[in-house]
């Protein structure tokens, strides 16, 4: 980063709300359907058609700006936000202009650089556009196809004070508004189907200078990591051209991951170019201290305060709470499981290795497997009660991970119950010691660790059933004599 230069970034994020129909009319949400199936002469825009506002979609923005810190408004009122462009079948978008649902809020969030706080301006409601498909890239294209399913579907736009001042900040900040808003469960921020779209405000200032310089906005950035590269390559660009003598022209450009840079794509719209005024079909919305309070209660514990009692009550390491609370699922998870298993460190141990590695080998969620989390508890269970061994349970963990059965019926079907009886152990390690002369001569000439030469034998010997500890105490007891 530039040392003489100071980055300004401010992000404005597009949340699909999970509900099953749009925001002004019945049709469904529902992503994959045929091109334009889920349309009807509301979200179309047809002559003569009204549009009525989908309450759940308010419900949402309200916990969305509570969750972030916001200010609820009482009286609030949708505009037409008028420009024209072929997926915006009305010629104007029905949004939020000078009285969102909440403003003033905050979040905080971390970096390797430290902790900070950042902003928030506003949330406000909107109803979505359709969505372009080119014939090509989207700077060289043919011709271009429009599917509006997506038009009406209800978003809630998060505008960012422009309080980041590094691509690292960005990702953090971006990071942490996707997971309150899964642990509010109001959207499943799916960036690849457009549930969660991120546009990107930056400009370069003079270090010391308060007035902004020309920003440049970046688009169809669809991953956290294009964000940062995308903000990482405009820093070079616009400290290029200052550098140089030249000046930063105001525009909207799209970051192109295979050329790795950003690519203008056309003048950047002001506020006034858009010629709000408020929407004449839909009445103000007044939000009662009732309703807020009603939203307020359903809020879910998120996830900084979930991550603090983790560490706090349950007292697991500031890395095992940040990788727990770090994905709803998992989180939930593992407080399910902790109601039959009441070892917090060694059942985070179990679901940040096994557990984590095969999710991540099969691409899957926790829900996507077939692990419960009374069946883990229960495993869990079986090692401290000796009924398996640690080793055993690794196998035992991979069969229900890819069966969903019982671990019980899987030991008892498989034959893995460990080995706890002590004559059978005494004489499988007298045949390990009459069969290892020299291991035995090594731990009598004090070669402590020839002991673990003979423990593996004795493990081979019982395909890991054996009771390791038992074993270790039956052969020192026995070569000591």
């Amino acid at each position: 980063m530039s040392t003489k230069y100071e980055t300004v970034i401010g992000l404005e994020v597009h949340v699909q709300l999970a509900t099953k129909s749009k925001i002004f009319c019945g049709c469904s949400t529902e992503f994959g359907k045929a091109p334009n199936e889920n349309t009807c002469p509301v979200c179309l825009g047809l002559p003569g058609t009204l549009p009525v506002l989908n309450k759940k979609a308010v419900d949402y923005a309200i916990m969305a700006g509570l969750a972030l810190n916001c200010e609820i408004a009482d009286y609030s009122k949708f505009d037409r936000k008028n420009y024209f462009y072929p997926d915006l079948p009305k010629a104007y978008q029905i949004s939020q202009f000078d009285l969102p649902v909440a403003q003033n809020g905050k979040i905080k969030i971390e970096t390797e650089a430290g902790k900070f706080e950042i902003g928030v301006t506003r949330v406000h409601l909107e109803e979505d556009a359709g969505k372009l498909i080119h014939e090509g890239s989207i700077d060289n294209s043919k011709g271009s196809l429009v599917d509006y399913n997506r038009t009406g579907v209800p978003l809630i736009e998060i505008v960012s004070e422009p309080d980041m001042r590094t691509p690292a900040q960005a990702k953090a900040y971006l990071t942490e508004l996707k997971l309150i808003m899964e642990y509010l469960a109001i959207s499943d921020c799916n960036m690849e189907e457009g549930s969660l779209r991120c546009d990107a405000n930056i400009s370069l200032r003079p270090i010391g200078q308060e007035e902004f310089g020309t920003k440049a906005e970046l688009k169809n950035m669809n991953s956290f990591s294009a964000v940062e590269k995308g903000l990482t390559y405009e820093v070079k660009r616009q400290k290029d051209i200052l550098e140089s003598g030249g000046e930063v022209v105001q525009e909207t450009r799209t970051w192109d991951e295979a050329l790795g840079r950003t690519i203008s794509m056309r003048g950047k719209e002001e506020a006034h170019d858009y010629r709000y005024f408020p929407e004449p079909d839909l009445v103000p919305l007044e939000i009662s201290q009732e309703w807020k309070d009603q939203m307020q209660a359903q809020l879910p514990e998120l996830p900084r305060a979930k991550y603090q009692r983790f560490v706090t009550d349950l007292g697991l390491p500031e890395y095992d709470a940040g990788v727990l609370t770090g994905d709803r699922e998992l989180a939930e998870f593992f407080e399910a499981a902790l109601k039959d298993y009441n070892d917090p460190k060694n059942l985070s141990n179990w679901m940040m290795g096994e557990f984590l590695r095969l999710l991540n080998e099969n691409n899957q969620t926790p829900l996507d497997s077939g692990i419960t989390a009374q069946n883990l508890a229960k495993m869990l269970t079986m090692i401290d009660q000796d009924v398996i061994s640690g080793k055993i349970a690794k196998e035992v963990f991979e069969k229900m991970y890819t069966t969903g059965n019982d671990p019980e019926k899987i030991v008892e079907a498989e034959g893995l119950k460990q080995i706890s009886d002590q004559s059978e152990l005494e004489d499988i390690v007298a045949g390990v010691i009459a069969d290892n002369p020299e291991a035995v001569e090594d731990v009598q000439n004090g070669k402590d660790r020839a002991i673990g030469y003979l423990v593996g034998q004795v493990m081979k010997e019982t395909r890991g059933k054996a009771n390791p500890g038992m074993v270790n105490q039956l052969l020192r007891e026995k070569l000591k004599s």
